[in-house]
């Protein structure tokens, strides 16, 4: 029996590009295609429009950067632009106008971003003299092409890069006006993190039988998912404490904090700024000038944190970001997928924490439900898993000082008190000084954070009717699965729900009636209009599985089964 030949290895050579274009990317370490870029790349230089569904960190960019500088004649064209690549936000259109810059520097390509809070002179000067890709925000594009100083006649491509975002932000009116103006025969592209209807509606208007490609995040070596997910249930008014406990443990190289409102970010920065972090505001209340100068304080390594908004972080890719904290749960499963795409990229392991009130938990089952992605809901760190990092930090500190540091200088210090006392004891003097000296944290790191347990259970389901209903709490007040093996929990499938009149209780009954589980070791109910969710111990969830199959609830048999994610 012969073995399958072993699938070859796409090499940007392979997808038909011009010489100018491998030399660069060769320049810059690129080996291999990513899976997106294997994809979109072929179907964008055949001419085709296309459809792209791709988190941050996929090599997008390069996707529809490359097919666009395979069209600039060497040396560059006439005046007017042959591409237009449309962004929300001012450092995306920097960043894609470097990236575009970077790959067509043998083309001679003629590269402009065009942003507000940019003299518009430099602007129209540089448009006079002619370019041949413009990478603009749509408000500026369109005022441009209102002025008559951006004509789109020799237009041969749009891109739509980041386009729920754009959605998101409320340039909807002015991307319509901008397609609309664009030439018929012209290609368009569009990329976007997630497809809500609006963006499905945009495609069907104003693309032409494209190409659809749909790309998750890589997977690193070994299929490790990129992104580490964990949340921590803990009450508003120990958040603080409790986010400071999590960035001493974790000590990330660079984090984005996500907060809801301007207030918060900057009550949130001065109070990190309190307990020894190098924490940085940003929201819209900054002027461009502020802006800049807090991103170049995070890339130049000067401060470790950005707490932001929202809007205010749009756009933003900041290479060496290790985490993305949500302060809060984000408002949809949407700004969720987006937050946690700048993290995780170039085979590097991000990690995405989120602090949920028990009010939020339902909107966490929410998110994992959309991308079908486990968040593991962990305990808050205390005093003693805090020591034990700090130990840890000092002990791998000390690894590293004696692999790489010139210490003779300091062995007549040892030496002599050596004379006097025991060499171990001298030892645990220094790593006594040297774990005081590094040892972050504020005046609650004795303080232990009281540890929240999430609603028992929960009436409805997020967003649908009935969702405020009262909670089922536990007759102790115990959190689920206190009478578990482990405390471990696993969700049940059922596939009744409100439509067929099931209610928490009749959930409850029917497990406490057909096995050996009492109620308070029942967790969250979360109910559908077509199915429910039920959390149950671990160790328990077979049984239940086997009971529930041989009864019935409303007077109906339902399919039971473990979730599937």
């Amino acid at each position: 029996m012969s073995t399958p030949p072993a699938t070859e290895t796409t090499t940007f050579a392979d997808l038909a590009l011009r010489p100018e274009l491998l030399e660069a990317l060769t320049g810059l370490g690129y080996e291999e295609p990513t899976p997106i870029q294997r994809e979109a790349i072929p179907p964008l230089l055949a001419g085709r429009d296309l459809l792209g569904q791709a988190a941050t960190g996929t090599g997008k960019t390069a996707a529809f950067a490359l097919p666009i500088l395979q069209r600039v004649p060497l040396g560059g064209g006439g005046r007017e632009p042959l591409a237009l690549v449309l962004v929300p936000t001012r450092e995306l259109a920097v960043q894609v106008c470097e990236a575009v810059h970077r790959y067509g520097r043998g083309v001679g390509a003629r590269v402009l971003p065009i942003y507000g809070g940019q003299p518009i002179r430099s602007q129209l000067r540089a448009l006079e003299r002619g370019v041949d890709v413009v990478v603009a925000t749509p408000g500026r594009a369109l005022d441009h092409i209102g002025r008559g100083t951006l004509r789109l006649d020799k237009l041969e491509l749009v891109v739509l890069d980041e386009a729920d975002e754009m959605l998101d932000m409320g340039f909807a009116e002015d991307i319509e006006a901008i397609l609309h103006d664009t030439p018929e025969a012209g290609q368009t592209v569009l990329f976007s993190a997630t497809m809500p209807p609006r963006i499905d509606r945009i495609a069907r208007r104003h693309l032409r039988d494209p190409v659809r490609i749909q790309m998750g995040r890589e997977a690193a070596p070994g299929n490790v998912p990129l992104v580490r997910q964990s949340a921590y249930v803990v009450a508003r008014a120990h958040k603080p404490a409790a986010l400071g406990r999590v960035l001493d443990v974790e000590a990330p190289t660079a984090a984005i904090v996500f907060c809801r409102t301007r207030d918060e970010v900057d009550q949130l920065t001065e109070t990190l700024n309190g307990r020894g972090y190098r924490a940085e505001a940003l929201h819209g209340g900054m002027n461009q000038e502020q802006r800049d100068r807090v991103m170049g304080r995070l890339r130049a390594g000067t401060a470790e944190l950005l707490v932001a908004t929202d809007v205010a972080a749009r756009g933003l890719d900041v290479e060496q970001l290790t985490h993305v904290i949500n302060y809060d749960v984000p408002s949809s499963p949407e700004s969720y997928v987006h937050r946690i795409g700048r993290v995780g990229r170039a085979g590097r392991e991000g990690v995405a924490i989120t602090l949920a009130e028990p009010r939020e938990h339902r909107m966490l089952k929410a998110i994992e439900r959309t991308t079908k992605q486990r968040i593991a809901v962990e305990k808050v760190p205390t005093v003693a898993d805090l020591h034990a990092r700090q130990l840890e930090m000092t002990r791998a500190a000390l690894h590293e000082s004696l692999l790489e540091d010139e210490l003779d200088r300091f062995r007549v210090v040892v030496e002599t008190l050596a004379d006097e006392f025991d060499v171990m004891e001298v030892a645990l003097a220094a790593v006594k000084l040297a774990h005081e000296a590094t040892a972050t944290g504020g005046a609650d790191d004795d303080e232990e954070i009281p540890q929240v347990a999430p609603p028992k259970a929960e009436r409805g389901s997020q967003g649908g009717r009935g969702g405020s209903g009262p909670k089922r709490r536990s007759p102790a007040g115990g959190p689920a699965g206190a009478d578990g093996a482990d405390g471990a929990m696993t969700r049940l499938f059922v596939g009744a729900g409100r439509a067929a009149g099931v209610r928490p209780q009749d959930l409850v009954g029917a497990i406490t009636g057909e096995s050996s589980l009492s109620g308070r070791q029942i967790g969250a109910i979360e109910i559908s209009d077509r199915f429910s969710l039920v959390e149950v111990p671990e160790v328990m969830a077979e049984d239940v599985i086997k009971a529930l199959r041989g009864t019935k609830i409303r007077g109906k048999k339902a399919t039971v089964r473990r979730e599937r994610y």
